[in-house]
């Protein structure tokens, strides 16, 4: 039998859980007229996004990112160190 990876060894299940927990995060952005895309995770555990829509400009947008995107992402997927956002 087989041995399975640990998470922490396999960047595409890391990429994955960040994805599926963005999903769940996205539609309370998309009411406000803005939107996310996942752009990279690198394998120090970094996850670029970048922001789309009401969300480019507003000054809130920071807040969002880190207050509400970056906290999720750690408490879900503990390989997140930081969140950052790309242009």
């Amino acid at each position: 039998m087989e041995e399975s990876t640990p998470a922490t060894e396999n960047p595409i299940g890391v990429f994955q859980r960040v994805r599926d927990v963005l999903a769940r995060i996205r539609p309370a952005v998309q009411s406000d007229g803005g939107d996310l895309e996942l752009v990279e995770v690198t394998p120090e555990g970094i996850v670029r996004i970048r922001l789309h829509g009401a969300c480019v400009g507003c000054p809130s947008s920071s807040m969002t990112l880190h207050m509400g995107i970056e906290r999720n992402l750690k408490e879900k997927v503990p390989e997140v160190v930081a969140v950052e956002q790309v242009h």
